[in-house]
């Protein structure tokens, strides 16, 4: 078994699955109607979804994750403070990543500052502030510009982190942003401000920014090959800045599901892993990516990625390309505890993020399973005797000041 240790943290992605069939879409963002929303039927799925978010602290993960994503079924969260707000009230120890916030969709970036900042405060410091640019199909909801989003996100960036640790009034006169007043109300509780992690799908530019910053950086849905091409480039560009990442830096975001036996897993898991894939990730190229949303630079890397290792469309993955690739890790408990060892032996990763523990049209009974099989079976192998997560064991935060100088 592994001699490396790995933070676990659950995620669920709220999504709306009553659509329909995949063949019936164009796609499952920006243009699917929201006809088919029932508000009666979401009203049940969030409660259910927060559910699992304070099971997961009963079960000693390690933190559990909201995100944003606008005008889809693939996961119904336009705002992640509003749910991050509803887990912090029901829990009292967990670590609450919110990863993250869009920063280039919001007109006024000292909103996401004041919001987290309260979420901090309230917390007691349990926060973790994920920033992102949002995906391409968000500026298509919100009629963003995608061509101007990264230096808008940077902008924002700098603007939210300056005010969380410098004393106000200052004023901000950017090429985005012109504040006169920068003084919010409250300041966050942890120093110099919550950890900021940054999720990414493998822009080059987004994981030397990552690095430069030594800001945990965390892959998503990408199949095992391709995360190590990144996890390289993350090394590398750290090398540039004259250090070495620790495992904490580094982070994957891979479904996840364990049963009793391995044909029960596959069983119990199947169809909801493919409805992730093929229909909650049915996105044309069109929305995928706007013209301007990637640079040259990152979208000829992003096509001989795709051409060297085979990579493929989400919704052209076959349930046995998901496995083979990594892309999702089904099994026994001592199967996937195997398959997470390649992460941290081979890659040398730390933070296992589940997305995993609530899948596509997954019901609740299976993913309270899911969890429960996974905390007392799983995760005790990654973890020092005992078996207690991070917050109980006084590990620092991964990205705080006190993790970085360990």
């Amino acid at each position: 078994m592994s001699t490396r240790s790995l933070q676990f943290f659950h995620f669920g992605l709220m999504p709306y699955p009553h659509i329909p069939p995949a063949e019936e879409l164009t796609s499952t963002w920006v243009t699917l109607s929201n006809r088919h929303y029932d508000p009666e039927l979401g009203h049940r799925l969030y409660n259910e979804y927060l559910d699992h978010a304070v099971l997961a602290e009963r079960l000693g993960y390690d933190g559990t994750c909201v995100n944003e994503h606008h005008q889809n079924a693939y996961g119904t969260m336009p705002d992640p403070n509003v749910m991050a707000s509803h887990i912090v009230a029901r829990t009292s120890k967990i670590r609450v990543g919110i990863v993250g916030n869009a920063l280039p969709l919001h007109d006024n970036p000292l909103r996401v500052a004041e919001s987290v900042a309260m979420l901090d405060v309230i917390s007691g410091g349990r926060i973790i502030s994920g920033f992102v640019r949002g995906t391409g199909m968000e500026y298509h909801s919100l009629r963003a510009n995608p061509a101007t989003s990264r230096e808008r996100f940077w902008e924002a960036h700098d603007l939210i982190v300056k005010a969380w640790a410098d004393d106000g009034p200052f004023d901000w006169q950017g090429k985005h942003f012109d504040i006169p007043y920068v003084n919010p109300w409250p300041r966050p509780l942890q120093k110099p401000h919550p950890p900021i992690w940054l999720p990414g799908q493998g822009s080059f530019e987004t994981i030397r920014e990552a690095a430069k910053r030594r800001y945990p950086f965390m892959m998503v849905f990408a199949p095992l090959s391709f995360t190590k091409v990144n996890y390289d480039m993350y090394r590398k560009a750290a090398a540039e800045f004259g250090y070495e990442p620790a495992p904490e830096q580094l982070a994957f975001c891979v479904p996840t599901y364990v049963a009793e036996t391995e044909a029960k897993a596959h069983e119990e898991t199947r169809e909801h892993m493919m409805w992730l894939f093929s229909r909650g990730l049915k996105i044309p190229d069109y929305h995928w990516l706007p013209p301007g949303y990637l640079s040259g630079q990152s979208l000829r890397g992003m096509i001989a990625g795709k051409r060297k290792f085979g990579i493929k469309d989400h919704v052209d993955l076959t349930y046995q390309d998901l496995l083979d690739e990594q892309y999702i890790l089904v099994g026994t408990p001592a199967q996937v505890a195997e398959k997470l060892a390649a992460y941290t032996e081979d890659l040398g990763a730390g933070i296992h993020v589940g997305s995993s523990m609530q899948v596509g049209d997954m019901p609740s009974w299976k993913v309270e399973k899911n969890m429960t099989l996974f905390a007392e079976e799983v995760m005790p192998l990654f973890r020092p005797p005992g078996n207690q997560p991070a917050w109980a064991r006084g590990v620092p935060v991964p990205g705080s000041p006190e993790s970085l100088n360990a």
